[in-house]
């Protein structure tokens, strides 16, 4: 099975296990030129930018050691793209979660990491 299938198939599994604790998904895999968010929706009254990261084993590491730095970076500059194309101003909460998903175990961090200001290039 090639990587993008079986990734496609964890992002399945976090969305249903996000939606089994309450967030209500209104999109998945968000594209635009600066990269991808997996999963946005609204949880407790935030709007929630969530990665998914799937490891099989820890061979390679852990799953939620792999959104590093450079990867929060990214997620912020797209989710702010996100709100300004949906006019949602300032004055609207935003979380950033990861669900990490370790040889079948799913592990929920939220607010994982904070807000990362970059400037514009």
């Amino acid at each position: 099975m090639n990587t993008r299938r079986t990734g496609e198939q964890w992002e399945t599994a976090a969305a249903d296990y996000l939606k089994a604790q309450g967030m209500q998904i209104v999109e998945r895999n968000f594209r635009s030129r600066q990269g991808e968010i997996d999963i946005i929706g609204y949880h407790q009254g935030y709007l929630v930018f969530v990665e998914v990261k799937y490891r099989g084993t820890s061979a390679k590491g852990y799953a939620a050691a792999a959104v590093d730095g450079r990867k929060q970076r990214q997620i912020c500059r797209v989710a702010d793209y996100y709100r300004y194309i949906h006019d949602l101003g300032d004055n609207v909460g935003v979380r950033y979660d990861v669900v990490a998903i370790q040889g079948g175990q799913v592990q929920w961090i939220k607010n994982a990491f904070p807000h990362i200001y970059t400037r514009s290039r």
